[in-house]
């Protein structure tokens, strides 16, 4: 996506606890630096209904916090992480536009 529009800033998110470890999210992070993501969404999947997948695992705050550091480490631009975080958490804060753009 850089690549085609280097001006427009690339994000993913991810929601943490379905099983993941954290070496493999820290991998997933080194993976998306190593293509330019700049931005940055950690937050707990929080199971919706009960015909939803279960969770398997509750971060902490801690963890989260921790995975914000590395990822600011490894060079996002923006990370926000919590275990209330989406992926359109504070969004308008991020973009530099007013909130209804």
């Amino acid at each position: 996506a850089r690549e085609l529009a280097p001006a427009i800033p690339t994000k993913s998110g991810l929601m943490l606890g379905l099983g993941e470890t954290f070496e493999e999210v820290v991998d997933t992070l080194r993976d998306l630096r190593a293509v330019d993501c700049q931005r940055l969404t950690l937050g707990q999947y929080l199971r919706p209904s009960l015909a939803h997948i279960p969770v398997a695992r509750y971060w902490t705050p801690e963890e989260f916090e921790q995975l914000g550091e590395i990822a600011r480490e490894l060079g996002f631009a923006m990370v926000r992480s919590g275990p209330l975080v989406r992926s359109s958490y504070h969004a308008a804060d991020t973009t530099g536009l007013p909130a209804n753009q």
